[in-house]
């Protein structure tokens, strides 16, 4: 009889740690889950809603936008809150708030000429220096 409650406790002993154990392991793939999810969806958001104030705070007048609603114009009038823009061939103009813009054609044509120019320049570059090692040779 003896040795027969001495497995049993054993066995009750063993469980106990087992279980902790797997609660030691829960915990641990909680948090590795918290950090997973920070850093594949919260961070890449916030990172966005940066650039996305940045743009919005250097528009000038004269830049072609697109707000959230999908209407295109061109910046007329700057204030604090809203802007005035111009749309269409006939000159209308409307009043929208600075967080209902969401591209700045504008900046975005420009950045993309930079990024060819310095594409172009690289490429010359290249060629420049293939053919002075070959007019060394």
């Amino acid at each position: 009889m003896e040795f027969s409650n001495y497995l049993i406790m054993m066995q009750s002993a063993q469980g106990a740690e087992a279980n902790q154990g797997s609660q030691f392991l829960s915990i641990i793939m909680l948090v590795a889950m918290f950090f997973a999810l920070y850093f594949l969806m919260i961070r890449p958001q916030k990172n966005q809603e940066k650039s996305d104030a940045a743009m919005r705070e250097t528009l000038q007048i004269g830049d072609e936008i697109v707000t959230a609603g999908g209407i295109m114009g061109r910046v007329v009038t700057l204030r604090d809150d809203s802007i005035v823009i111009e749309t269409g061939a006939d000159r209308i103009k409307i009043r929208v708030t600075r967080t209902s813009i969401i591209t700045n054609i504008t900046a975005s044509e420009k950045m993309i000429a930079n990024k060819q120019a310095a594409l172009d320049a690289a490429k010359a570059k290249k060629i420049a220096d293939k053919e002075n090692k070959n007019n060394k040779k």
